[in-house]
């Protein structure tokens, strides 16, 4: 809801009031939700996340009430800020000395006044939200009024942010900054506690960041002009076959002689790609997307049938590879229609067909260039992408990705300064992987990173040499991919390395401590599904303190996945019963936010399955502490119900690491599943790659107190536990191997 100016009174000279409302509506573009659940007339106290110093500017812009702001006291040393805290009404309060600043605060409820705290004590350098201090809920309950809460969301990134790890000195935006305040209902102040604070803020948080007007527009057309704006930049160093360098010019020139030549030959909406990282997956699905067609890049890793499968879910009869990887994938059941990505480009006029692009490129506004291809400025909840489920669990379920998905996606991925558009990010992911499908590709398309790509992640020698010879300073990978490296490079050839980010799988203490020991580099663990495009959580360095007022932060804590992305709220579920618990509970996790998919492709069944009342359900156990860090605990198909109780298989592959004292390697040594019992319901089988007896195995877990439903009583040795192309364990293959163990 936009607000019309000048319909309250605020405690500045009507002549102030004028101005400074004015020099507001120039700079901000504010609309609202729930603005009418704030009570008109008695005391009131706002509770709001704190992410900018004009917070306060654009409250007061929206609320219909004079505010009265709680300020840290020492604010007014500063000339210009006592000023502000005289004319505004505000509130002193000292961290030293709260109690006189509590009791104003109280004062002013108790005689009618509008009050606004931010629970969280400073404004967030990270961009996420903080600790709830507990100091609301005194104000609360000693004024004995109601308590409202509001999430802003669209100032972070502003030159009054911390985003980049600095105030003030950041560009200033040319055009209006888009703000939406999103306001909760009154709750009675005998009901109000730092949990519920910390749910409130979560939900309206997620509410407002979804009514970004961005997430409505068209990826391709989001990409186009972001590689026009910059053309001379360097976009992509190929080094698949020696070293290729593309500018974000030459890139655009071949996409838009791409598109045409897609959009005149291939009638299907969804377009098949099969292509390793580099340059050529970054020409082809930025060209299908433009051209109105969906890629959809397939795992060539998860064998015949289930590629089978995919091609059929996902209606594809035409797929874009090249001649030279179609040789090396005999088994793959390609379709009669199966092009070769150089002739397509020669056919559409090769070099001189990409020249008047590029001179596109360099001369037109980015605008044009996306309207001379004919672009669509919308594409919201349009299909952009489509992903298969690696299934590691069973049948490959189709992900339907939207623009704004993955538009959310990369937006949470930015805001959190960990990807500048100054650093150079290596790009060994798969493409069919959903972490290289966003981060790796639309991500540095968007954000303008400069991508060094390598065809595999398994190729770990030229991943060294890439990370050498380019400066790289940013990885993402799984830790299947990361603990080669820690073998075979030396520590010199990592110095450019600044971040080091894994996900797919639990980051194994060992492979942490050791990578921190050798190369003086802490790996930050992230967390996410296919379904959530993927990243909702991520751990990321502590923000520094530049100034005296600064306390210090936490970005990332030691076990945990990190805190959600912005704009995602959560839920802990009990997994027997369906009832909300509390955030520090252990429970199954539930998201919702604009990065979650909508539902799998043409499956009502399996998608009414993934949500509950407009939750999507992840199916892994987890808990939040109660600065919003999130734990995993395992996977809730990875827990088994024995005897009436619940078994933690990955535990028990833990215990039996510990007992026997092996240490992980580039692929696990065990694997614990199960089989049908008729007696307790199911039966522990262990795989492993190690010789080991049962007499033996229990001897090693009694002596660690593991309990006996623990131990399990079948044991079957292979010569390697199966592994997918993501880095993840095949756990519908070891749940085979199991059974046949046994049969």
């Amino acid at each position: 809801m936009a607000i019309p100016f000048f319909r309250r009174r605020t405690f500045l000279p009507f002549h102030l009031e004028l101005l400074a409302g004015w020099v507001a509506r120039l700079l901000y573009r504010v609309r609202t939700s729930g603005l009418e659940n704030l009570p008109k007339t008695g005391g009131v106290l706002l509770i709001t996340n704190h992410i900018t110093y004009v917070d306060v500017v654009v409250l007061q812009l929206v609320c219909p009430r004079p505010i009265r702001f709680i300020g840290y006291k020492g604010l007014r040393r500063n000339a210009f800020f006592n000023w502000c805290f005289e004319v505004s009404g505000s509130i002193p309060i000292s961290p030293m000395h709260p109690t006189e600043g509590i009791r104003s605060a109280v004062r002013a409820l108790k005689q009618g006044d509008l009050v606004c705290l931010c629970p969280e004590g400073h404004i967030s350098r990270t961009g996420q939200l903080m600790e709830i201090k507990k100091g609301f809920e005194m104000i609360a309950r000693q004024s004995g009024v109601p308590v409202v809460a509001a999430s802003i969301d669209g100032l972070w990134g502003s030159i009054f942010s911390f985003a980049g790890n600095k105030y003030l000195w950041k560009s200033p935006r040319l055009l209006p900054t888009d703000v939406f305040i999103a306001f909760g209902r009154p709750v009675p102040a005998a009901e109000v506690s730092t949990a519920w604070a910390r749910r409130e803020l979560l939900d309206l948080g997620e509410k407002s960041f979804s009514a970004r007007p961005v997430l409505r527009r068209h990826l391709g057309r989001e990409c186009v002009r972001s590689l026009t704006k910059h053309p001379g930049r360097c976009a992509v160093v190929d080094r698949t076959a020696g070293r290729r360098e593309l500018s974000c010019a030459q890139l655009f020139a071949a996409v838009a002689v791409l598109v045409g030549r897609i959009r005149a030959t291939v009638p299907e909406k969804r377009v098949g790609i099969v292509l390793p990282p580099g340059a050529g997956a970054f020409i082809v699905n930025l060209a299908v997307l433009c051209a109105g067609r969906v890629p959809v890049n397939l795992n060539f890793t998860i064998g015949a049938a289930a590629l089978r499968t995919s091609l059929r879910i996902g209606g594809i009869s035409t797929v874009i590879s090249a001649n030279q990887l179609r040789e090396k994938l005999p088994d793959f059941p390609w379709p009669e229609r199966t092009l070769d990505l150089k002739t397509e480009l020669d056919a559409a006029g090769g070099k001189r067909a990409m020249l008047p692009w590029l001179l596109a490129g360099w001369l037109l506004p980015n605008q044009w260039c996306a309207d001379l291809l004919q672009v669509p400025r919308l594409g919201d909840r349009e299909e952009a992408g489509l992903l298969f489920t690696s299934g590691s669990s069973g049948e490959p379920k189709g992900v339907v990705l939207s623009h704004r998905n993955i538009l959310a996606n990369c937006g949470q991925i930015s805001s959190l300064s960990i990807l500048p558009e100054t650093c150079t990010l290596l790009g060994c992911l798969p493409v069919f992987h959903s972490f290289g499908f966003t981060a790796t590709l639309w991500y540095p398309l968007l954000r303008g990173c400069r991508v060094v790509t390598i065809p595999s992640p398994l190729e770990t020698r030229k991943i060294i040499d890439a990370i050498r010879d380019e400066e790289i300073t940013v990885m993402l990978g799984a830790p299947t991919f990361v603990r080669p490296i820690l073998k075979r490079a030396q520590p010199y050839e990592l110095r450019t390395l600044d971040l080091l980010v894994t996900g797919a799988e639990k980051l194994p203490d060992d492979l942490a401590k050791s990578f921190l020991e050798t190369f003086h580099i802490e790996i930050l663990q992230g967390y996410g599904l296919t379904e959530t495009t993927p990243a909702s959580n991520i751990n990321q360095p502590h923000p520094p303190v530049v100034v005296s007022t600064n306390e210090p932060q936490e970005g990332k804590r030691p076990g945990s996945v990190g805190r959600m992305m912005p704009g995602m709220t959560a839920r802990i579920v009990d997994p027997e019963t369906g009832q909300d618990l509390p955030f520090t509970a252990t429970g199954v996790i539930h998201f919702r936010g604009a990065n979650v998919f909508g539902g799998y492709l043409d499956d009502p069944a399996k998608t009414a399955a993934a949500f509950c009342d407009g939750w999507f359900v992840t199916g892994d156990l987890g808990r939040f502490d109660a600065d919003g860090f999130l734990f995993i605990e395992g996977r809730l198909s990875r827990f088994s119900k024995i005897g009436g109780e619940m078994v933690p298989l990955g535990t028990v592959e833990q215990k039996i690491m510990e007992a026997f004292g092996w240490e992980q390697t580039e692929s696990p040594v065990v694997f614990v599943s199960t089989v049908p019992d008729p007696t307790k319901g199911e039966a522990l089988v262990l795989l492993t790659t190690q010789d080991v007896t049962a007499d033996v195995l229990r001897a090693r877990l009694m002596a660690l107190d593991v309990p006996n439903l623990w131990v399990p009583k079948i044991i079957h040795r292979v010569d390697q536990i199966p592994m997918l192309g993501t880095g993840k364990t095949d756990l519908k293959r070891c749940r085979e191997i199991a059974v046949e163990a046994v049969t």
